[in-house]
């Protein structure tokens, strides 16, 4: 009897198992039985596997099929300000970032969530970790918004009580942060199954003062957690934190005496560190979330990738909406190379990242910086089916006429869409094997 948990995807399928080295079989299948991968490669062999004779298969050959995309850093309510021109990270917050993040009450969170939601799968995104406002209501109906959305979600409220927007003087934001942050913990993390996580969110030193951020780390190992914050993305917010914390030899540091390193904490940005802090980093085995599309549309500054990643710090990619301009993590695996190409026209040495090795922090590779590379970011059997559908057409000259993908290596479609892949190409998105986006259908002439 044939199981009806039972799904076939067929296609071309692509994965990065290591760093520049992609797989891929064309004409390729996946067996999908409860969410989980039981069966990967060609369509002819995969077809034949037990129960495989009775499911009717999605998609074709001419479709490609990647792991899902995975996001480590973005900010959930800051979608509708995407874009606003500033010259440098503080003052945008001050007068684009802080006045939506206070409207952002639990009714604009209903209705704007499930929005963003569809937004992340449609530009095949189906891992994302999120900050929201530091309202518990808002980050609540968020949540909410997560769980039915069928998404892999790690989300956290706003943690800060210096320079806060809420209107609450510092003595009573702090228990209060820290009351509504473990309820929000107590009830989300690890939601069905682990779809939906918890992540303590102290915004950043600048706005947190010593002991909320000591007490978010303890809240964090407590439920064993996520953490998520702030370091080093530009010149000024490191000089603020200099001088609020003196007695701390760098901004790192600051984060290691409040117990917010360590394996399940993902640090955005990270541009502007010295040798001591990437040592810290380091041996804590904390998590870089590389955001080139916002470093350079804020004015940042661009992160050396390579020496990150030779000093041995776990990097996964991020759009950083709304300081990036997109959701399209094509587009950030795009400006993680031209980036890195920027640094060696003017500083010698300097080793550019491959369209693969980008493909790969993107997916795999985003998967171990969460902590996920025996759950998801390629397709090994007993994975859980994150998978993407994609048409190449869309992102080809005429439309793709004459020119299917038959005749590229899977180097060649990895490269094309890190240069010109965007949602135009996404036909449907599936977590666990559950499809959660799917392309309308063209209108009949």
């Amino acid at each position: 009897m044939l199981s009806k948990s039972l799904k076939g995807l067929r296609g071309f399928l692509i994965d990065a198992p290591e760093p520049g080295r992609l797989r891929g079989v064309r004409d390729g299948a996946l067996l999908i039985e409860d969410g989980v991968i039981v069966a990967a490669g060609p369509f002819d062999e995969v077809r034949r596997a037990p129960g495989a004779e009775l499911v009717k298969w999605l998609h074709s050959p001419e479709a490609v099929l990647i792991p899902g995309l995975i996001d480590v850093h973005a900010h959930l309510p800051q979608y509708p300000v995407v874009a606003r021109v500033e010259e440098a990270l503080l003052p945008w917050l001050q007068r684009h970032v802080f006045p939506v993040e206070k409207e952002f009450n639990a009714a604009t969170a209903r209705e704007l969530a499930p929005l963003f939601f569809e937004a992340l799968a449609r530009n095949g995104t189906t891992c994302a970790m999120l900050y929201a406002t530091i309202y518990e209501e808002s980050c609540d109906a968020a949540f909410e918004a997560a769980e039915r959305s069928g998404m892999r979600i790690i989300l956290g409220k706003v943690m800060m009580d210096d320079g806060s927007y809420g209107g609450l003087p510092p003595e009573k934001i702090l228990p209060l942060s820290l009351e509504q942050s473990e309820r929000l913990c107590r009830k989300w993390h690890g939601r069905d199954g682990g779809r939906i996580e918890y992540a303590f969110s102290p915004r950043f030193a600048v706005t947190c003062s010593e002991e909320l951020m000591r007490e978010a780390g303890l809240l964090a190992r407590k439920f064993d957690a996520y953490i998520q914050t702030h370091l080093s993305e530009n010149h000024h917010e490191i000089e603020v934190v200099r001088g609020r914390f003196p007695r701390l030899p760098s901004y790192t540091a600051v984060y290691e005496a409040c117990g917010l390193l360590g394996e399940r904490s993902v640090l955005g940005h990270c541009i502007h560190l010295a040798e001591d802090e990437v040592r810290l980093l380091a041996d804590s085995r904390s998590v870089v979330a590389h955001c080139p599309t916002s470093n350079l549309f804020l004015n940042s500054g661009i992160m050396p990738l390579d020496r990150w990643l030779e000093a041995g710090l776990r990097v996964g990619l991020a759009s950083d909406v709304a300081g990036g301009p997109e959701l399209n993590l094509w587009q950030v695996m795009r400006s993680t190379i031209e980036s890195q190409k920027a640094r060696s026209f003017y500083e010698p040495g300097v080793r550019v990242p491959t369209t693969a090795e980008a493909f790969h922090l993107a997916t795999l590779g985003g998967a171990a910086a969460l902590g996920k590379e025996r759950l998801i970011g390629t397709f090994d059997v007993g994975k859980e089916a994150d998978v993407v559908a994609l048409d190449l057409a869309p992102v080809q000259a005429y439309g793709g006429r004459g020119n299917i993908h038959s005749d590229l290596s899977p180097e060649e479609v990895i490269t094309l869409l890190v240069y010109r892949g965007g949602p135009a190409a996404v036909i449907e998105t599936f977590v666990r094997g559950a499809s959660v986006y799917r392309a309308p259908a063209p209108p009949l002439l």
